[in-house]
């Protein structure tokens, strides 16, 4: 069942707890069962997975657009990251506001991230593995996405005055634009 958001609440954004089972041997992990998961969570299309090498890889902040916006289960296999969600949708609340929670293997959270939100991590440990399920399929015409340093949105990506890892995309984004229509 979902868990608070801490010291945020930003609508449609739910925070649960995985189920493991570990032993001497390892672990065996539910990563996702319709029958627990809340009556909100919408069915998923695709699955994907990225393995980062390094401490302080940072992918994001990402987003497609309509048609084909997506919204993201994620779930950390192995290591740890921050991972960062930023509401785009402009009759929010919250619009423009930031959250940010620690993923782990260890604390076997997860994040639901619905549509409307760009999205985004870095990797606290090095061999970090995430899985994360999207509600639309990839497509490159309707990808997107806004810069991780961005000013206005002031994340704490808990970097440590380290520069993190980019991809030349991810280093590339535009800025956020508190005018821009994303969604």
């Amino acid at each position: 069942m979902p868990l608070a958001l801490l010291d945020h609440d930003i609508d449609g954004v739910l925070l649960l707890d995985g189920v493991r089972f570990q032993d001497d041997r390892g672990f065996f992990a539910e990563l996702y069962n319709q029958a627990r998961m809340p009556a909100e969570l919408p069915t998923f299309v695709q699955d994907n997975a990225s393995l980062s090498l390094e401490k302080g890889v940072l992918r994001g902040l990402h987003f497609q657009k309509a048609p084909y916006a997506q919204g993201k289960f994620i779930t950390v296999l192995q290591g740890a990251i921050w991972d960062v969600v930023v509401d785009l949708r402009k009759d929010s609340s919250t619009f423009g506001k930031a959250y940010g929670v620690e993923l782990s293997a260890q604390n076997k959270r997860q994040l639901y991230v619905p549509e409307g939100f760009a999205h985004g991590f870095v990797t606290l440990e090095a061999q970090t593995l995430v899985h994360y399920k999207t509600t639309a399929p990839y497509t490159p015409s309707h990808d997107s996405g806004i810069r991780w340093n961005d000013t206005t949105l002031a994340i704490d990506w808990h970097l440590d005055g380290n520069r993190p890892i980019l991809s030349p995309k991810d280093e590339t984004l535009p800025f956020f634009d508190a005018t821009a229509s994303y969604f």
